[in-house]
């Protein structure tokens, strides 16, 4: 059995710029100053509780665990209010989510909240077509390490090497590669010479297809991936 395995932020939903908006309004709050470059450079990728422990360590600052907290419950609140604003599913989500789910078992590997996630899928009636969630509060350690993704392929029942998984920032694709996964990276965050350690390279779902899941699955297979 092969399956497949979504990032969230970034190739499902166009929420990064909501995640950016959210944290940039809970740092400002802080006197801390969280620019869009900064954050596209340095921080897009990491959940929150990783954008956080990274931006106070960069910039010297010293927190509490309950002033880091804080941030985390401030920068919730915002992105929830940003996320009512409407229906972020990027185009041809649906179609490919449908498309392979007829094929294939799903899970999301992800670095936002479950509860964000399942929210969102539930709104657009996709939350049936998962077999597996993994959110940022289900694993120790975010990505670029390989937690999340090796959680999702047990919670599958298949070994890594049987997965694809589709990213759209290097540290998910340094997290997919790390778990033993062939990797699907898509331009909608990075160029594609940002996203050298996927295995291919595409520009929009519309491209993922069955036979190319299967192609790439076989050919990592005969590389010995995993």
């Amino acid at each position: 059995m092969h399956a497949v395995i979504f990032d969230f932020d970034g190739v499902l939903a166009d929420t990064e710029r909501l995640h950016m908006l959210a944290l940039q309004q809970a740092f400002a709050g802080r006197g801390w100053a969280l620019t869009d470059a900064n954050y596209l450079t340095h921080y897009l990728g990491y959940d929150d509780r990783g954008v956080v422990a990274a931006f106070v360590a960069a910039e010297g600052i010293q927190v509490t665990p309950r002033d880091a907290a804080a941030v985390l419950a401030d920068k919730k609140r915002v992105y929830g209010e940003l996320l009512a604003a409407g229906r972020v599913l990027f185009p041809g989500a649906r179609a490919c989510i449908q498309r392979l789910a007829d094929v294939f078992p799903l899970a999301i590997a992800s670095g936002s909240l479950r509860g964000e996630i399942e929210h969102i899928l539930a709104a657009n009636d996709l939350r049936e077509a998962f077999t597996a969630i993994v959110g940022a509060d289900d694993v120790t350690a975010g990505k670029p390490a390989p937690d999340s993704y090796l959680r999702a392929a047990s919670a599958l029942g298949v070994a890594p090497a049987r997965a694809l998984a589709i990213e759209d920032s290097p540290w998910g694709l340094q997290s997919a590669r790390s778990a033993g996964l062939v990797s699907i990276g898509v331009t909608t965050s990075y160029r594609p010479d940002g996203l050298s350690e996927a295995d291919h390279v595409i520009t929009s779902l519309d491209e993922v297809t069955v036979a190319l899941v299967r192609t790439l699955l076989a050919r990592g297979a005969g590389a010995g991936v995993g």
